[in-house]
């Protein structure tokens, strides 16, 4: 995503997981020099920077699986110690007739797959981005709690006494939620009646916490983005949780090579499927579905509120596009756009 792949004199494989890394050394050539299973911890880590330093030499390059997951603590280390460290994703386990598999062989295939490589990915920024990326993804938890909440409540109205029943099958979701969580048990009603009670309030209120921890959080998620990215926040369209997909995924400026590598991994790139005398292109499924989903939602407020996109789709549909059509055009327009603007962005100290 950022640079041509780097001359180097050794390859250094890890194949990361929860209680161990697995770094194997490789030539430029590909053939494997040594490896090294440490445990994740600093000595571990500490142990597998000697292990490099005694067969790697000087020009070393680190290509380290889930950067951003299991490899996220040797990363850091390494980074804090002037190394070179790429980011790979899972390489491809060629079947083997006699099912070979250990951590070693996939060490050396992260090596290979580096100097396979054209252009080499860098792993994703630390500090305000990471932080960002924690307060998205826990909001995203709370909301889908919240959203499953909330069909458990109503499926237990559907199910409930009469009495409850029709008292609460006429409410709306915010008054549906205030009326359970208020609800009482008296002593004489049925035991069928008391249990409906008591885990519609539980349940009512523990989506209403889930929708005040969601609203907390994206308070915070405003604040931060006001703060890192005022110029993006100023976009039309772009909002809190929507400039936070794009600002996590872009991460710094020179991560990726180009506009068209960031359509690409946004899922927003056309992919060619033309054959013979046909020239068609397909929908780009893959990427980042959390960034497509920013871009498609940022792409819709801007069809119900912006006059320019407006007046864009009207003739594009006069052309002959479909809404379909012209949504994708428009979310490959955005990318472009908002990439280009995020490369320009001041960063902050």
């Amino acid at each position: 995503m950022t640079a041509p792949n780097p001359s180097a004199d050794f390859i250094i494989g890890v194949d990361t997981h929860k209680h161990s890394h697995t770094a194997a050394v490789v030539n430029p050539l590909g053939a494997e020099l040594a490896t090294s299973t440490q445990p994740v911890t600093t000595a571990g880590y500490a142990k597998l920077l000697s292990f490099a330093q005694t067969h790697a030499g000087q020009q070393r390059l680190w290509a380290i699986e889930g950067t951003g997951s299991y490899g996220r603590g040797l990363t850091t280390y390494l980074l804090a110690q002037d190394e070179s460290v790429i980011e790979i994703d899972r390489p491809a386990r060629p079947a083997r007739r006699n099912g070979a598999k250990n951590d070693a062989l996939d060490a050396v295939r992260a090596a290979r797959e580096a100097l396979s490589r054209d252009r080499l990915a860098e792993p994703r920024c630390r500090g305000d981005r990471e932080s960002l990326r924690l307060l998205l993804r826990t909001r995203n938890g709370a909301v889908d709690a919240y959203k499953k909440a909330l069909c458990h409540l109503k499926a237990l109205v559907v199910t409930a006494p009469a009495a409850l029943h029709d008292r609460l099958t006429p409410l709306k979701t915010d008054a549906l939620l205030k009326q359970c969580s208020r609800l009482r048990i008296c002593p004489g009603h049925a035991a069928e009646y008391r249990t409906t009670v008591l885990v519609l309030r539980s349940t009512a209120r523990r989506a209403q916490a889930l929708d005040a921890e969601a609203e907390m959080l994206k308070n915070e998620i405003d604040e931060l983005m006001n703060r890192l990215a005022p110029t993006l926040r100023a976009e039309k369209g772009v909002g809190a949780i929507t400039g936070g997909e794009l600002l996590c995924a872009w991460s710094h400026p020179g991560r990726f090579r180009s506009e068209a590598a960031f359509a690409t991994l946004a899922g927003v790139a056309p992919i060619p499927a033309s054959s013979g005398q046909m020239t068609r292109y397909r929908l780009n499924r893959g990427g980042d579905r959390q960034l497509n989903r920013a871009l498609h939602t940022i792409v819709l407020s801007r069809l119900a509120h912006d006059d320019e996109t407006k007046r864009y789709a009207e003739r594009r549909q006069a052309e002959g596009k479909t809404p379909r059509e012209i949504k994708r055009c428009l979310k490959r327009h955005l990318a472009r756009r908002l990439f280009k603007l995020m490369e320009r962005m001041p960063m902050p100290a």
